[in-house]
């Protein structure tokens, strides 16, 4: 079974390879195929990102009522 990749695992691998990266001492090949992974993670980070944002909005909002939190805003983009 493959384990289910995370936003923190995500991030931690992202920074390794962006530490490759700049350290200069890589071959070409190997730091184009770096960087595709690291454009790859880094939209994963960002995906998962935005559906925290959602969940916490959804929920703030679904609160509001129930606590009577009406002054209680999120400012939408």
């Amino acid at each position: 079974m493959a384990k289910k990749r995370t936003f923190e695992s995500g991030l931690e691998e992202l920074e390794s390879i962006v530490e490759r990266l700049e350290s200069g001492e890589l071959a070409l090949d190997e730091s184009i195929a770096l960087f595709k992974r690291g454009t790859e993670l880094a939209e994963f980070c960002a995906e998962k990102l935005r559906d925290a944002e959602q969940s916490v909005k959804q929920l703030t909002k679904s609160m509001e009522g129930k606590l009577g939190l009406s002054d209680f805003d999120i400012p939408e983009e």
